[in-house]
């Protein structure tokens, strides 16, 4: 689509997420395994045809660079496809970026220089599957300056946390809450429609609404756009999205596969922006047949390959042997006589003998130069309800999810699980617990 420039924004701190983003900005965190988050978001402009793509970086974006340098850089230039880091370069004063429309007024010269009829500005920190064409499809067709994308979520999830739309019968926005306290629901379904902060601008709209001093485009420009009257469209995600893909059924004791028009996750989305909805988006892949599948054959879903050695899992004997149930286990990944169940373990895990671990999340180590840096977890371990971030080392008979107030004096971060007694502990990158 040449008449479309797409522009990522991934200059996020992701506050709510510290101490995974402590080190590195909030698209660059590892998710699922072998992911950055912001591959899904580049994963799903590829595939949608998409592949004139700006990445507005800032905060800690060291290790995203890296990764958008070694995994993304597969589009053939020549052809003008390209997906290409714009860091943050106070291109207007002396302040960095300080919201969505100031980052995009910013880089209004690049934008330029394209001379696109439309611009897509995506958020680079959830995760979801999404074809853009149907939302560009409906733009054009209802002729509208601007049309947001929105997902039908529970108004417990939207509340201080999402944008919150009303729409009229033809899907035209009437009101627009920035985080509302108490979000207002879509036509008695006992949901709300909230702001995925995915928009498509018309040229001139778009420029005429940041020629301004205005910040924000969920709190200052879309209202302001709708009180003068601009016509203001919403894409029904949870409804309209619609992938092709291969799904899955046992048929006579074999595997058959069947094209369906929709795939069965086409209405997943997760703004993973806190620690409870990471940890609970990453056990969400480990179900048999989970809402989110990362085995897409028609929308595959692209990843920096780092070039760890096959999994492997030793010892067969009494009380000693290497097994994961119902987890994913990456390349790389030593299982050396404990057990793993409900996990996702990333590249570059040891894991000693006699331990034991559970509804975790470990990041794993890295590849640099060809040598590795584990994440190592020793003998007679036993952890449950863990986050452990890269190259972190968990000493023999260690515990992690018993005991809260040990586990906050050892200096870890803890974090209440919603409706439950039990609770999260996140370990920081390079720490030895």
């Amino acid at each position: 689509m040449e008449d479309v420039v797409t522009v990522v924004m991934a200059g996020g701190m992701g506050e709510r997420l510290k101490p995974l983003t402590s080190t590195r900005a909030k698209p660059a965190v590892p998710f699922g395994g072998v992911f950055r988050i912001i591959d899904f978001a580049l994963s799903n402009c590829v595939n949608s045809g998409l592949r004139q793509i700006y990445v507005l970086t800032q905060y800690k974006s060291h290790s995203l660079s890296a990764h958008l340098k070694m995994g993304w850089s597969f589009l053939p230039r020549r052809l003008d496809n390209f997906i290409e880091e714009i860091p943050a370069q106070m291109q207007l004063g002396d302040q960095w970026y300080s919201g969505t429309a100031d980052a995009i007024r910013q880089n209004m010269p690049l934008l330029v220089e394209r001379r696109a009829r439309r611009v897509l500005i995506l958020p680079g920190d959830h995760v979801y599957k999404m074809d853009y064409r149907p939302m560009l499809r409906l733009h054009d067709a209802r002729k509208a300056s601007l049309t947001l994308a929105t997902v039908r979520v529970d108004p417990q999830e939207a509340r201080g946390r999402c944008g919150v739309v009303q729409v009229d019968a033809d899907g035209f926005v009437q009101a627009f809450e920035e985080k509302p306290a108490e979000p207002k629901m879509f036509l008695g379904t006992g949901q709300c429609l909230a702001s995925m902060g995915i928009y498509i601008f018309d040229w001139d709209c778009l420029e005429r609404n940041i020629a301004n001093d205005l910040t924000d485009f969920g709190r200052d420009v879309i209202p302001a756009m709708l009180k003068a009257g601009e016509r203001v469209c919403a894409f029904d995600f949870t409804r309209d999205n619609a992938i092709e893909e291969y799904e899955y059924t046992i048929r006579d004791g074999q595997r058959e596969k069947t094209r369906v028009a929709r795939a069965s996750d086409c209405d997943y989305w997760r703004d993973v922006g806190t620690i409870h909805s990471y940890w609970q988006a990453n056990l969400d892949l480990v179900a048999p047949k989970p809402r989110f599948n990362l085995y897409s054959e028609l929308w595959p879903l692209f990843i920096c390959p780092q070039h760890f050695p096959p999994a492997k899992f030793v010892h067969e004997e009494a009380g000693r042997v290497g097994t994961a149930l119902n987890s994913i286990v990456a390349d790389g990944v030593i299982i050396s006589g404990s057990t793993v169940r409900r996990s996702i373990l990333g590249p570059g895990t040891f894991i000693h003998s006699h331990s034991i671990i559970e509804d975790s999340v470990l990041m794993g180590g890295k590849m640099t130069f060809g040598l590795r840096n584990e994440t190592q977890i020793g003998r007679d371990c036993r952890i449950r309800n863990a986050i452990i971030d890269k190259n972190v080392t968990i000493m023999e008979q260690t515990q992690l999810g018993y005991d809260r107030k040990a586990d906050e004096a050892r200096g870890l971060t803890t974090t209440d699980i919603p409706g439950s007694h039990d609770y999260i502990v996140t370990v920081a990158k390079d720490v030895t617990a």
